[in-house]
């Protein structure tokens, strides 16, 4: 078990860490391309004042599920101090002020009770509560959510969304940046040679194809599908391999938000 927390603090480069001193370069989620404006209006960009110097980087990424809340990944959680972190709503390009941004701050962090920081055990999703209601600019819109236990065919293409790096170099795009994954189905994505073991049924994987993945700072942000004809987010990027992102038989990992509406829907009640 302490041969896997270690493996995994490798394999969690999507994983949040302190934020860096971003210099603008031409980076993207790796393999994608820079997003339509006003499109993905349920991304968020999580954001950090880890020294109280009122100074905020992009961390990780999130959805609105509510007016007032917002759903990520619990280890996007670096602090218990809510006035550390602000979500920006309405975002494009994290370099530039264009007038369809929300600025809120948080009030409440809600963690899944489950999750023990092991990347492996799942329950990666937490909530945060608003301190003020994201309202409707025309920029933003509350997500659309799946059916409870709802699954989705091996294969179906979902899109990634988010402004996380382009490679282990520290690149970072300034547009939010999109990029199709195929689901990779938890048969698949359990085998030895894909996650095994810690690819779990309340897990989704997403890609594996050496192209196109996820990266760090995309953590927290959406896997969003078209189901039912409405387009839903199925997943919270959650974990990936170390290195570089996109190898081969290593899909992006989202925890699987139809197996947390329960709680989802009991902490926003």
């Amino acid at each position: 078990m302490i041969w896997l927390v270690v493996l995994l603090s490798c394999f969690g480069l999507i994983c949040a860490n302190e934020p860096l001193n971003y210099k603008v370069k031409n980076g993207r989620v790796i393999g994608g391309s820079d997003a339509k404006p006003n499109t993905w209006k349920w991304q968020i960009s999580l954001q950090l004042d880890l020294y109280n110097e009122g100074s905020f980087s992009h961390i990780c990424g999130g959805s609105i599920v509510h007016s007032f809340y917002i759903m990520t990944a619990a280890h996007c959680i670096l602090s218990s101090d809510v006035s550390q972190y602000r979500v920006v709503a309405g975002e494009y390009s994290l370099f530039e002020y264009e007038g369809s941004e929300q600025f809120t701050s948080v009030e409440e962090i809600i963690v899944h009770p489950d999750w023990n920081g092991d990347l492996a055990n799942g329950n990666d999703i937490a909530l945060l509560k608003l301190a003020n209601h994201i309202y409707d600019n025309g920029y933003v819109e509350i997500a659309n959510l799946p059916y409870p236990e709802q699954t989705l065919p091996h294969g179906f293409t979902c899109y990634i969304t988010g402004w996380g790096l382009m490679d282990y170099t520290g690149s970072v795009p300034d547009k939010l940046q999109v990029a199709p994954l195929d689901v990779v189905e938890h048969a698949v994505c359990s085998q030895p040679e894909w996650w095994g073991s810690i690819a779990l049924k309340t897990m989704v994987c997403a890609g594996g194809d050496g192209v196109i993945s996820g990266c760090q700072g995309d953590s927290g942000g959406p896997l969003n599908c078209l189901t039912d004809g409405v387009w839903r987010v199925h997943g919270v990027v959650s974990y990936g391999p170390a290195g570089m992102c996109n190898q081969s038989f290593k899909p992006t990992v989202f925890t699987r938000v139809s197996s947390f509406l329960d709680w989802m829907f009991s902490v926003m009640d």
